[in-house]
């Protein structure tokens, strides 16, 4: 069975980079490919939840690579795999021969492999490396087209907001094992000793709510818009936007091992999901919308793992997935044909095309939380669970659930209204349109619009204590019939409060809409937070690094310089001059030593007759 797990893995991931590294060598297959490698992988999700098996090799000197499929991970392969298949029946139908195909469809299933291995990881460090490789494809994704410098930009800004997160997670793995989890394995990490405990909690959980885009880091969503919207489809519904969610309720207890870890979780979940609810009812171009209301729905995910509602977090995110994936691609199927994703230029876009509006209306409703489609049904799970856990947290989850009514049915204004008499000059404004929707990019989309309205039967008391049971949590709360009826209550007036209000101008200062509109000025914030200062930093030690280290190390090489100067001096003006000194009088006497030898004997013995009368009178005088 475990051979099924690695093949789930494998599948994507070889054949996405066989794909990449081929690139346009492969342009006419490379959709055939993509697609082929992403329905088996459907099919292997499928056997390993069914089966559940488990794996694990050698990794490091007493930590092993793990792999294993749970009732958590069960749901979330088969909902990965689906969702992938679904994008890439849409890419295959939206993207032209003019496009690298090759390189486009291999990262896509690279991103969906580390996705799967993610959620099926048993250990830190292979949860760590697919987390990278998440991000470094997303970061090729978004930036796809790298010859327009804005897209470039964007790319960065994400993958350096993520990635800064991400070191949370090595701070997590440093902690831990410095609290005694020398094997990394993640069900072992709340044992860590204190006060490391509290450093692995804190590092998981900034990376979890990075990547989940939740407040303060959820600018990085909006840059993240700049890819395709195939890419937008697959990064905010069931991959990496919910990778950060599913880490969460993946670790519940280890939230729970910590008495503020629950608590600031569940709240930045509601918060943001309210917060970015409003940042969506202010945006003008559809994708924006769609991206601060991923930001949003991903709150109720983190609310419900802060909240210990963890089978409500689990069908909250099936649940996106589906309805996301459709919404997303049913906006590029629009920007596609007609050049524009700005809201009121799609005046009319759903009668236009009604193939992709019906779609569109389906998603947007089951966004809007309206029953009984499959939000509405989930998001009381969650706002169950909260209710359980503060009063304060199921009353904002509340009026983040008005919210979404709110910006969901603002969206679907736009699309159903008349088409106006002049509408094609509001086209092309960001590509020249086709003017056509392929029948073959309609059928996924209809296939998510089904999933997201029925997928609330998850919700209903039968499945939902099945859910339970398979994610281990038979006790968690369960709405009570009053809580249904006033989330209801709540959706549906404030959906059609948004109606009636969509023809009119917001009753809001203009400096205000402004603010929501710029997300908050979160990316300003981090700039003026995090980015100068990190910079004014740098340069600082940059200029500390020239003019005091290097300018010591200079000051030290001239030093050394003028030392070789003078023990060069002195070398030829003193010692090599005494040793020319010493030869020189050494030859010289050398020459007077030659002189009395001259081969006379009666010089010889004058000679000596001196010498002895030297010496005596040496002797005498001595005396």
């Amino acid at each position: 069975m475990s051979a099924l797990l690695w093949l789930l893995i494998a599948v994507p991931l070889g054949t996405g980079a066989v794909l990449g590294l081929a690139g346009r060598g492969v342009n006419r297959l490379a959709p055939v490919l993509g697609v082929g490698a992403s329905l088996v992988t459907v099919g292997l999700a499928v056997a390993v939840a069914l089966a559940r098996p488990g794996a694990s090799a050698s990794l490091f000197a007493g930590m092993r690579a793990g792999l294993a499929v749970d009732g958590l991970s069960a749901v979330m392969v088969v909902t990965v795999a689906a969702v992938t298949l679904g994008v890439l029946l849409f890419a295959a139908a939206e993207f032209g021969p003019e496009e690298n195909r090759g390189r486009f469809f291999g990262l896509m299933l690279l991103f969906a492999g580390a996705m799967l291995v993610t959620v099926t990881a048993t250990t830190l460090p292979l949860l760590l490396m697919a987390w990278e490789v998440m991000g470094a494809t997303s970061w090729a994704l978004i930036g796809y087209w790298w010859q327009q410098p804005g897209r470039v930009r964007a790319a960065d800004v994400a993958f350096l907001t993520t990635r800064t997160a991400d070191l949370g997670l090595y701070l997590a793995a440093g902690a831990a094992l410095a609290g005694g989890i020398g094997s990394l394995r993640l069900y072992a990490l709340p044992g860590a000793s204190s006060p490391w405990l509290q450093l692995v909690t804190a590092g998981v959980v900034v990376a979890a709510l990075g990547k989940s885009a939740q407040l303060p880091f959820s600018f990085w969503l909006s840059r993240a818009m700049q890819g395709p919207s195939p890419v937008s489809a697959l990064l905010h519904s069931a991959t990496m936007v919910a990778a950060g969610a599913y880490l969460l309720l993946r670790l519940h207890p280890l939230l729970g091992a910590t008495a503020w870890a629950g608590p600031l979780v569940a709240w930045t979940g509601a918060l943001t999901a309210l917060a970015l609810g409003v940042v969506a009812v202010a945006q003008r171009d559809v994708k924006q919308l769609l991206a601060a209301s991923t930001s949003a729905q991903i709150g109720y995910m983190v609310l419900a793992a802060g909240s210990g509602g963890v089978a409500g977090g689990v069908t909250q995110l099936v649940a996106h997935a589906a309805t996301k994936a459709g919404l997303f691609l049913a906006a590029g199927a629009w920007l596609t044909a007609l050049g524009t994703k700005q809201l009121p230029a799609l005046r009319g876009a759903a009668r236009r095309y009604p193939l992709v509006g019906a779609a569109f209306t389906v998603g947007a409703l089951t966004l809007a939380g309206l029953p009984p489609l499959s939000l509405w049904a989930a998001k009381d799970e969650v706002l169950a669970a909260a209710r359980a856990e503060s009063t304060g947290l199921y009353a904002v989850g509340l009026g983040a659930a008005a919210v979404s009514a709110i910006y969901s049915v603002k969206a679907l204004w736009y699309v159903t209204r008349p088409l106006p008499q002049e509408a094609e000059a509001d086209y092309d404004t960001e590509r020249h349109g086709t003017r056509r929707v392929s029948r073959a990019a309609v059928v996924p989309l209809w296939v998510l619009a089904g999933a997201a309205a029925v997928l609330g039967v998850l919700a209903l008391p039968g499945p939902a204590s099945w859910m339970k049971e398979l994610v281990g949590t038979p006790e968690e709360p369960s709405p009570a019939a009053w809580e249904l009826g006033l989330s209801a209550g709540v959706a549906f007036t404030a959906a059609g409060v948004a109606w009636w209000w969509s023809a009119r101008p917001a009753p809001v200062p203009r400096a205000a809409v402004g603010w929501v509109q710029q997300w908050l000025f979160l990316e300003r914030a981090a700039r003026a937070v995090v980015v100068r200062p990190v910079l004014a930093l740098a340069r600082a030690l940059a200029v500390f690094d020239d003019r005091v280290i290097d300018g010591a190390v200079r000051q030290a090489a001239r030093g050394g310089l003028a030392a070789g100067r003078l023990a060069r001096r002195a070398d030829d003006g003193g010692i090599d001059a005494a040793v020319r000194a010493v030869a020189a009088g050494a030859r010289g006497l050398g020459r007077l030593a030659r002189r009395p030898q001259t081969g006379l004997l009666h010089q010889y013995y004058a000679q000596a007759a001196v010498g002895f009368a030297v010496l005596i009178l040496i002797v005498l005088l001595v005396r």
